[in-house]
């Protein structure tokens, strides 16, 4: 009989950890991966326009941008008459409101990949980058924030909004976390 009731503490104790695991991890404690995507889709819902350069200013966040580098296809170049977002800018948001602090840091998207590290499987929230990443060089050219499902939010181009958008692409790069 000792046997049977240790076991049925143990079990009770495990079941305990389990459900405050779950509900940690909803929460956001554990992990930010929930925050990261509830952040994005309320940034999508706000309508944000894309712009070139947008959201590099000293802090993250909407912005003018740059038609420096500039080759879109709507001419001339909206950029620095529209206060936006460019894909990198719009990640660098979404995770310094999520987290807290400005942890992607100025940059393009090769600057911000090189402060995370690669991953194999991927959970919402993580970036994916597009592009082309060696051993010896890396040269993005894209970012988005993973939702799960092959699906990524994303800041895609000029002319458009912030949107949700098939990451299945020719140039993918690969997935990365903080």
């Amino acid at each position: 009989m000792p046997g049977k009731r240790w076991r049925a503490v143990a079990l009770a104790l495990l079941a305990t950890l389990l459900v405050t695991m779950l509900v940690v991890t909803a929460s956001g404690l554990l992990h930010p991966y929930g925050q990261i995507v509830r952040v994005a889709y309320e940034i999508e819902r706000r309508g944000v326009v894309y712009s070139w350069g947008g959201g590099h200013a000293e802090t993250p966040g909407p912005s003018t941008g740059t038609c420096l580098g500039y080759h879109g296809s709507i001419q001339p170049c909206p950029a620095a008459r529209t206060r936006g977002l460019d894909c990198s800018g719009f990640t660098r948001w979404v995770y310094a409101q999520a987290l807290g602090e400005d942890v992607l840091g100025p940059g393009n998207t090769d600057d911000h990949l090189r402060r995370l590290r690669r991953v194999t499987s991927a959970l919402p929230g993580d970036l994916v980058f597009f592009g082309k990443i060696t051993n010896n060089s890396v040269s993005t050219h894209h970012v988005g924030i993973y939702l799960g499902g092959g699906k990524m939010m994303n800041a895609p181009e000029t002319g458009a909004m912030v949107r949700v958008d098939d990451i299945r692409r020719k140039d993918f790069a690969g997935f990365y976390r903080y």
